[in-house]
């Protein structure tokens, strides 16, 4: 693929991270001494042979389109897709399709981690799926002895078992085609797109990725971003 396009959400209102975001929109919030999660970002989506990407934005958009301007100081050509009412995760994707080629990459404007997101892509195009996720194991402790049971009797007792869990990394390979026969302009989230495709059959795909990965959503996990980013510089920003 000559043209790699990428759409990232950047138009929510980051309640959960709050007050970090009381003045800010949540992808402009500092990490380290590299500028903004989103700078961080749009270099990386530049040094994987990304040319353009369209900044899908509404809560503190004009600060956004500020910061950010055409991109060209990012190495990467940016555009812009404003929001004025939320409408989920697929739903701004779906207003702009007529700007985007068959297949493009979408990802949350807040998400840290060193995936190859150009491999995203082309697994996407190779599978033929609708829709690829790129999922990660997260574990879960459960802090209880837990019970199995059937019939008013207990069959089966675990000790604060460890459950593992696929998750979505915020990052997704699509198709046109996909998002094609939903209406502009209405909201979309991607739980209802999945269970869509689920319902018709058209099973979505999963890009499993064990590296490093953190949805900077919480208070705790912006203060985690942010104390491991100079070990991990050189990892998340390849070439400089």
């Amino acid at each position: 693929m000559s043209d790699l396009r990428a759409v990232i959400l950047a138009g929510g209102r980051g309640t959960r991270l709050r007050p970090y975001t009381t003045t800010l929109p949540k992808p402009l919030v500092p990490i380290g001494e590299e500028g903004t999660i989103l700078d961080i970002v749009l270099r990386q989506l530049a040094y994987r042979g990304f040319t353009a990407a369209t900044l899908a934005i509404g809560h503190l958009g004009a600060l956004i389109r500020a910061v950010v301007g055409d991109g060209s100081d990012r190495g990467i050509a940016v555009d812009y897709a404003i929001e004025p009412t939320p409408l989920g995760t697929m739903g701004p994707v779906v207003s702009i399709l007529d700007r985007l080629p068959e297949h493009f990459l979408v990802l949350n404007g807040d998400v840290l981690t060193d995936i190859d997101f150009a491999d995203v892509l082309h697994h996407h195009v190779a599978s033929e799926a609708p829709l690829t996720v790129a999922t990660y194991r997260r574990e879960v402790l459960v802090d209880f002895g837990v019970l199995e049971v059937a019939d008013g009797r207990i069959v089966a007792f675990s000790e604060k078992p460890t459950l593992s869990y696929s998750v979505s990394m915020g990052v997704y390979g699509l198709s046109r085609r996909t998002l094609a026969r939903y209406p502009a302009g209405r909201p979309l989230g991607f739980d209802e797109l999945v269970r869509d495709l689920l319902e018709r059959g058209e099973t979505p795909a999963s890009y499993g990725y064990d590296g490093y990965w953190l949805d900077i959503g919480r208070p705790d996990d912006y203060d985690r971003a942010n104390a491991e980013f100079s070990r991990l510089r050189e990892m998340l920003l390849p070439g400089g």
